[in-house]
C-alpha cells in the first residue's frame, strides 16, 4: 500500500494561499508559515499531517499528495475546507 507523509497550510482565500506560497519560495520556512497562518490544528506542528494512505484525505488533496514531486510546495489546492499549500515529504510504495 502506498503511503505518504505531508504537511500543509490551510487558509480561507486563494489570494492568501498564493501570497504564502511566494513567501516560502523566497526562503520563508514552511513550518513557521503554517504555525502563523494555518487554520488547521496541524498548524501547531508546522502543518505536519504525519503518514497516511490513499483515500484517507479528501480527493483533491489525495490527487496531489500521491502524484506531486517530493519536497516542493504545491497549491493552491481547493477543498471544502478552504485553500491548501501542500508539501509531500515522503512517499513509500
Amino acid at each position: 500500500m502506498v503511503r505518504a507523509k505531508a504537511r500543509h497550510i490551510l487558509v480561507d482565500t486563494e489570494a492568501q494561499c498564493q501570497e504564502l506560497k511566494s513567501e516560502i519560495e523566497n526562503g520563508a520556512d514552511f513550518g513557521e508559515i503554517a504555525r502563523k497562518h494555518s487554520k488547521c490544528p496541524s498548524g501547531r506542528d508546522g502543518g505536519d499531517l504525519g503518514s497516511f494512505g490513499r483515500g484517507q484525505m479528501v480527493r483533491e488533496f489525495d490527487e496531489v499528495v500521491f502524484s506531486a514531486d517530493l519536497n516542493s510546495v504545491q497549491g493552491p489546492v481547493k477543498t471544502q475546507f478552504g485553500f491548501h499549500l501542500l508539501e509531500v515529504t515522503e512517499r513509500t510504495e
